[in-house]
């Protein structure tokens, strides 16, 4: 039974429909990592999720009041944003290691088991999947009714959105780790040692430049440069029309993290312990923080505030600007998801088997947006009571009417029989 009584003002209502959600990895297509969501001062939680193994790589997708995340458990969750509760879970054949996206209702995740999956968001229910050859830790990219994606089996396909069926497939000759980003019609993906520029429709390739070793950072752009990591130690800056170099920037190890663009500076993680802050332009150190073990994860950006995790188990907030430290919480294990930001609440995953959110819901909002029918929300979506419901109340009401007379009918026959 449920009975609807959460009631939102106008106001709140095109409040929420301003919220900056954060659909896909690293927030937008272009991977920036840069929200405008209000960004939380302290490290007060507000839940914690436990699944049943390691959140090591998949990085949260929030949406509509519902965050979306893996496991190595092989599951895919869907909990309430604002409470932590579980909605629903899709169970894979293998881990799942990358970030989903969610676009019209749909969530698109790839699979340790080699399959691309199309669920629906409200529900779960598996819409379609498209077998690849091999493992996909690339996170997809959806744009125009297209999901791109990449493979281990060494190609980066073009789906479908509403079907699954293949559009395009290129051959990058080797694993491809990195999750695309789409800009302008171009789809940007690394793969081992090459970085490539392909066209988005046709799948045709535009550039390609090769770095010294393999990589796993993702690329981000922004006002033209596309800017990635490379475990030869270095940050790259190239151009994105051409894939010319501009810059690079050698840190002490390498650099598996994708770098966040936000106010012309970029923040990247490396394997030397590290967080930088370097000049967008031209390359050049602003600061660098060093935390106690590997940052591997990719920064995310919001009001002048940087969240990032690190293998030294903690979850790191700093002032953009400065690098200076504000907060920092202690989970039990290696953090190795990248953060999430949306709503004024940071979402990120621990390999200690939980999902974390800090901070505090920005705007009130019935979370989630719909009621799932597995389970049952305390605050749904509609402001008004059901006919069904309200006829199930003035019957509960009737019966307690009916039972209070009999048990008063019977208190008096009872005092009128100790009268006799």
């Amino acid at each position: 039974m449920y009975i609807h009584v959460f009631s939102l003002s106008p106001k709140v209502i095109a409040q929420q429909l301003n919220v900056d959600w954060s659909p896909t990895f690293h927030h937008d297509l272009a991977h920036t990592g840069q929200s405008t969501s209000k960004s939380p001062l302290s490290n007060q939680t507000i839940w914690i999720y436990q699944t049943d193994n390691s959140v090591e790589y998949s990085s949260p997708a929030v949406v509509n009041g519902v965050v979306y995340v893996g496991s190595h458990d092989h599951n895919v969750y869907a909990l309430n944003a604002e409470t932590g509760s579980k909605i629903w879970e899709f169970r894979t054949g293998d881990s799942v290691e990358c970030s989903a996206s969610v676009v019209n209702g749909v969530v698109y995740v790839g699979s340790n088991d080699g399959n691309v999956y199309a669920l629906d968001a409200k529900t779960g229910s598996k819409m379609w999947n498209f077998k690849t050859g091999n493992s996909v830790y690339s996170c997809p990219a959806v744009v125009n009714g297209v999901v791109y994606v990449g493979s281990n089996d060494h190609y980066v396909y073009a789906l479908n959105a509403g079907t699954g069926s293949k559009i395009w497939s290129y051959d990058s000759g080797n694993f491809v780790w990195s999750s695309p980003a789409v800009v302008n019609g171009v789809v940007f993906f690394d793969s081992y040692y090459n970085v490539y520029a392909l066209d988005a429709v046709t799948g045709g390739i535009k550039w390609v430049y090769k770095t010294s070793d393999s990589m796993y950072s993702s690329p981000a752009i922004s006002n033209g440069i596309l800017y990635f990591g490379s475990n030869d130690g270095n940050v790259y800056a190239l151009n994105s029309e051409s894939g010319t170099k501009l810059w690079s920037y050698k840190t002490g190890g390498s650099v598996e993290s994708s770098p966040s663009v936000a106010d012309d500076v970029v923040y990247v993680g490396s394997n030397d312990g590290n967080l930088y802050a370097l000049n967008a332009e031209n390359g050049n150190k602003i600061w660098n923080y060093k935390t106690g073990n590997v940052v591997n994860t990719s920064p995310v950006v919001a009001n002048n505030v940087l969240y990032f995790g690190s293998e030294d188990d903690n979850v790191y907030a700093l002032k953009a600007s400065t690098g200076s430290e504000l907060w920092r919480f202690k989970t039990g294990f290696d953090v190795e998801s990248s953060p999430s930001i949306a709503n004024g609440v940071v979402y990120v995953g621990s390999d200690d088997n939980n999902v974390y959110a800090f901070g505090s819901i920005s705007v009130p909002q019935p979370s989630p947006l719909w009621p799932s029918p597995s389970t049952p929300s305390s605050k749904p979506s509609t402001s008004t009571i059901s006919t069904d419901s309200f006829s199930i109340i003035v019957g509960f009401i009737i019966v307690l009417i009916v039972l209070i007379l009999a048990i008063g009918l019977l208190i008096m026959k009872k005092r009128n029989t100790h009268r006799l």
